[in-house]
């Protein structure tokens, strides 16, 4: 594995369906299943398989058709869910069971009433006997964003030498600043024996927005292995964003990560998720979103009329975005209005777009945006007519 790529582990499908209200069924999460498969993801945790007979069957079926990704079961640090994801798995190409338990003073004293000492015992047998199955096995110590650094290094070694291949480090609450998560991958990397021989996950939450930071600083700090879904949807706030941690990490060459993501995919995927999980994407939605590219003020409009760059970062094919979007409102300039008549058939002199204009911004006053029927409205009551192109 080269030292620089990051992988990327879309858990859409499993902690992106716990979104209530966006329940898929079998047929659904096959699609969707062999698009994250052609978009180049390398592992995509397919779901829960011990939490339903739907699950089950779903994680079956998918382990069927994958062709190139791991897939990926979670369960808890309990046998039998462990045996029933094997059996989930068993038709996987590339198998890995997802397991592990809580390591916060807060999940260790509250939800499992137990010590630290047991959890790790705990946590070493659970890995062993996922171990029995797969030779792929991950590990997760959840709300390890709140649990104390030297006791998530002790558990981290014992996970190691029980044969997990994947350590997740989640921030469970999206709690954690960048600086802090990034601080806490260092000092694992650091202070852990046998760590260079596993891999280091980021599973980071939304709740504070800071997702998405969280993960990139983790990977700056060592992590190699990003968790995160589509459009960012998730449980409460959401996930890591898996479209904005590839193209910050595109973006920004200088960092010497990089994925195997095919980034032209990204619109087409995010839609087939909105559309599939009947959650929409919000207009301002980074890399993904109706308004990522589109562009109202004229300042920015002109600029980007002369030379993309001037206002976008990304070029939109990059993306799978066919063109930016310039909008008409009320404060766009001339150059905007006559990038889109022209568009639309009309070539103006610079008085033509100057009586043009007038029209244009009393319509617009009126309306919240001017499409291209509105032009040729616009153009009528201007008496604009030789100014159309044959």
């Amino acid at each position: 594995m080269s030292d620089n790529k990051v992988h990327i582990f879309d858990t859409t499908l499993r902690d992106g369906e716990q979104v209530p209200g966006c329940k898929l069924n079998t047929k659904q999460k096959l699609v969707i299943a062999e698009q994250l498969d052609q978009l180049g993801v390398d592992i995509i945790e397919a779901g829960f398989p011990v939490s339903s007979p739907g699950d089950f069957s779903s994680v079956n079926e998918i382990a069927k058709i994958v062709k190139n990704s791991t897939v990926c079961g979670l369960t808890r640090a309990v046998e039998n869910d462990i045996k029933v994801a094997a059996e989930a798995l068993k038709y996987a190409k590339r198998p890995r069971i997802h397991t592990g338990i809580g390591t916060s003073d807060s999940h260790i004293k509250y939800k499992f009433n137990s010590t630290q000492e047991k959890v790790i015992e705990r946590g070493i047998a659970a890995v062993k006997y996922a171990k029995s199955f797969v030779e792929d096995v991950e590990f997760y110590a959840e709300d390890a964003g709140r649990t104390d650094n030297e006791f998530l290094a002790r558990v981290c070694e014992a996970m190691i030498k029980a044969g997990a291949t994947v350590l997740n480090i989640p921030d469970t609450t999206g709690y954690c600043l960048p600086e802090e998560y990034g601080a806490k991958i260092k000092y694992l990397k650091e202070n852990v024996t046998g760590i260079d021989k596993v891999v280091i996950s980021c599973h980071c939450h939304n709740d504070l927005g800071l997702a998405t930071a969280n993960s990139i600083s983790g990977v700056i700090n060592g992590a190699r292995q990003i968790e995160c879904t589509i459009n960012g949807i998730g449980e409460r706030a959401g996930n890591t964003s898996l479209e904005e941690v590839v193209m910050i990490m595109k973006q920004h060459p200088y960092l010497n990560l990089n994925t195997e993501i095919n980034s032209k995919l990204l619109y087409e995927t995010s839609q087939i998720v909105s559309d599939h999980m009947g959650m929409l994407v919000q207009p301002n939605k980074a890399i993904v979103g109706a308004n990522a590219f589109a562009h109202s003020s004229g300042i920015h409009q002109d600029g980007v009329i002369k030379n993309r760059e001037t206002y976008e970062i990304i070029d939109p094919a990059e993306v799978g975005v066919t063109e930016s979007a310039i909008v008409l409102t009320a404060r766009s300039g001339r150059a905007a209005l006559a990038y889109r008549a022209k568009k639309v058939g009309y070539e103006l002199t610079k008085l033509q777009l100057d009586d043009v204009y007038r029209e244009f911004l009393t319509f617009a006053d009126r309306k919240k945006e001017v499409v291209d029927e509105d032009i040729h409205v616009i153009m009528k009551n201007s008496n604009i007519t030789s100014a159309v192109v044959a």
